[in-house]
């Protein structure tokens, strides 16, 4: 079953969704590791990003080659 999504933001190769629940997925181009997996690939469909499994996100922004998220408890990632 599909995710309610509540924000999206498109950057310069590379695209983010917030859903409901906290959870992120991104997409697109991975270089400069801007979509969060860990790796440069590029992903050519929406991927959970695993690393903010036990926090909630309430906001996500891409940029021209980097991301930002903030958590419910005020962190800020980049």
């Amino acid at each position: 079953a599909g995710q309610r999504v509540v924000a999206v933001s498109a950057g310069g190769d590379h695209s983010l969704a917030l859903a409901a629940d906290g959870a992120v997925r991104s997409w697109g181009g991975g270089s400069y590791g801007r979509l969060g997996h860990g790796d440069e690939q590029k992903q050519p469909l929406p991927k959970k990003v695993e690393a903010f499994a036990a926090q909630r996100v309430v906001a996500v922004s891409a940029g021209a080659a980097h991301s930002l998220a903030l958590t419910a408890d005020s962190g800020v990632w980049s």
